[in-house]
């Protein structure tokens, strides 16, 4: 069977493709529109993959959609007769685009399809729909190395849930229990991520990484006032102070009224109060998802967890669940938020509707076990495009094979300089893991704040992940397995920790962000916590290879790894992204393949920061 999946029309729409439950391809369409979070037809996603199994689009059995529109559509009305007359002006603006398109959207779907074969709407496959948290459980079930495991799905909203629970085993996702709208952990979260000056939708990580500079100052009042947690971890908002349900903003005056104020504005000054309202958000969503988490291994009586949905990319609470709710061992979807609906989809389809099997061999635990292929499942450029694109554009480079570009960037990333690293096949989701990747030394104190202010334009509270050797991982953090998609936060070991001095403790704030907290502090962050990605030679063998090349020659098997993109921008995706990219910031090296450029030989381009602006309330 030759399946296409699809995501679009609310945020980070994607393509997938999947023969006879092999990932062939998957990409979200931002990669090659260069517009963030794009959430339009994923025409360019889609042409990739085909072309990446070589087929045209008339030649798959299937295309699948991530969510079914009619039951959102009833949801959205359901809303706005409960809360009316409030909510008129959302009203208004959102219903002519329901009745427009939407509403309509198989047929949307049929006409852009048939342009894109180019062939007529009847000529093309069946077009079939899941629901948007079945999209969610099933990538994140079917591609895990688990023959039988619970699966939890958490995010903003699907069609009417926001939270569920499904048993997988083998090809089948049976559905247990769900919570509905408008009660939701994600919305909860965005709401938090709204009143302290991020963009919802995009900014939640930020939310996530400012939380260790404050204090849990109001636990208390949101467990009062906003949201009812019961003792297994289901729960219930107070809508007396949100507006999502209806209105045009995530929250209103009485919540503002509860906090002390209005929300701080995009690039505002960045306060003590917004840093502890991060800090207390962050410990009730750690909670709640912990105690759903231990309910459901109890509920259900099974060794293994798998996640999915937006809150599923809180890493944070990740650690936790995978240390405190009983469990073997979990496994996230990479892809988490709606990009991996659409794969999802056309793995729900593949074993639920078309019954394929899933293991051919006996499960064997391993960093190459699940069926995710590293998610490295984007484009790759050969050496001969990429030295084409260089010569058109007069690039002065020099050609390397492994042998003698390895050992030259260890010692160019020992001496402190930056790296732009593009290689192999782009990763799929929203996660940088050494295909398209900026990287430096952990060891250099500087490093956080130089790659912060200087290349990714962006606050300089917020920190960076390690690339560690698989094998070391255990040398260097508290975590006794793999974490290959930077998906599970754990402590830096205590024995390279630098105790603060008496000075140093009575710091508030991002006055801690200056003070080394380990031998690795570029990736320490001020809670001695880090973000890890784990590199396996099964999975990424070139990036494996540079990190060993690293470590003999350093004694450091660690290095800095950050998205390749600069703030409000996607990750890179060709040569000519990677290139344009290069030059606008102060990297000082840049690798295409085996292509190594030099910053300081490149000509000198006009200094143009128009493009700066365009990010400034991102």
């Amino acid at each position: 069977m030759k399946i296409l999946g699809i995501s679009a029309y609310y945020h980070d729409s994607a393509a997938a493709i999947v023969r006879d439950c092999d990932i062939i391809a998957a990409a979200q369409e931002e990669r090659f529109s260069r517009k963030k979070h794009d959430a339009r037809f994923p025409v360019n996603a889609i042409d990739y993959c085909l072309q990446e199994a070589g087929w045209k689009l008339t030649d798959c059995d299937r295309i699948v959609f991530y969510e079914k529109p009619l039951i959102k559509f009833e949801r959205l009305l359901e809303t706005y007769l409960a809360y009316a007359p409030r909510g008129f002006r959302s009203f208004l603006k959102a219903m002519p685009v329901w009745l427009k398109e939407k509403l309509y959207l198989k047929s949307v779907l049929k006409k852009e399809l048939a342009k894109l074969g180019d062939c007529k709407t009847r000529n093309l496959p069946p077009l079939m729909f899941t629901e948007h948290h079945q999209s969610h459980a099933a990538s994140a079930f079917f591609p895990s190395p688990f023959d039988r495991a619970a699966v939890l799905c958490l995010d903003g909203v699907g069609e009417w849930a926001t939270t569920s629970v499904w048993l997988g085993q083998d090809n089948q996702l049976i559905p247990q229990w769900q919570i509905d709208f408008p009660h939701s952990l994600g919305l909860l979260y965005s709401a938090f991520t709204y009143y302290t000056g991020f963009k919802v939708n995009s900014g939640e990580y930020k939310l996530m990484g400012l939380a260790p500079y404050g204090e849990p100052k109001y636990v208390d009042r949101i467990l009062d006032n906003l949201i009812d947690v019961k003792p297994d971890g289901s729960f219930r908002l107070n809508m007396e102070y949100f507006n999502y349900a209806t209105g045009l903003t995530m929250t209103n005056e009485k919540f503002h009224k509860l906090f002390g104020g209005a929300p701080r504005k995009p690039e505002g000054e960045m306060t003590q109060k917004e840093m502890d309202i991060a800090r207390s958000i962050q410990q009730v969503t750690e909670d709640v998802v912990l105690r759903l988490a231990k309910t459901i291994q109890q509920e259900l009586d099974v060794n293994y967890l798998c996640m999915a949905g937006g809150v599923a990319l809180n890493c944070v609470a990740n650690g936790r669940v995978l240390r405190e709710a009983g469990f073997e061992d979990i496994w996230i979807q990479p892809a988490a938020g709606d990009a991996g609906g659409a794969l999802g989809a056309a793995l729900s389809v593949a074993y639920q509707y078309d019954k394929q099997s899933r293991f051919a061999m006996p499960f064997l635990p391993s960093p190459k076990s699940d069926q995710m292929q590293g998610s490295y499942l984007g484009p790759k450029f050969s050496d001969a495009e990429i030295r084409q694109y260089l010569d058109s554009i007069n690039a002065p480079y020099q050609y390397l094979n492994d042998a003698e570009l390895m050992p030259k960037l260890a010692e160019i990333l020992d001496r402190g300089c930056v790296i732009g690293w593009f290689q192999g096949r782009m990763e799929f989701g929203p996660r940088a893991l050494g295909g398209r990747s900026i990287i430096g030394d952990p060891r250099n104190p500087k490093m956080q704040s130089v790659m912060n202010l200087k290349i990714k334009y962006r606050e300089s509270f917020r920190p960076f992940a390690p690339s560690v050797l698989g094998e070391r991982v255990a040398d260097y953090f508290e975590i006794d397995r793999p974490s290959p998609y930077m998906l599970l936060v754990a402590d830096v070991r205590k024995n390279l920790r630098i105790p603060m001095t008496k000075e140093q403790q009575q710091l508030f704030g991002i006055e801690k962000l200056n003070v080394p907290r380990s031998q690795i502090p570029a990736v320490t962050h001020v809670d001695y916590s880090a973000r890890i990605q784990t590199v396996h030679e099964e999975t990424n063998p070139r990036y494996h290879n540079l990190i060993r090349h690293f470590e003999a020659r350093s004694g450091c098997g660690v290095v800095v790894n950050t998205s390749f993109n600069v703030r409000g921008e996607p990750i890179v995706c060709t040569p000519e992204d990677a290139y344009r990219c290069f030059m606008r910031t102060e990297m000082d090296y840049l690798v295409l393949e085996n292509c190594l450029l030099a910053k300081t030989e490149q000509k000198a381009v006009p200094k143009d920061e128009s493009w700066k602006m365009e990010f400034e309330l991102d």
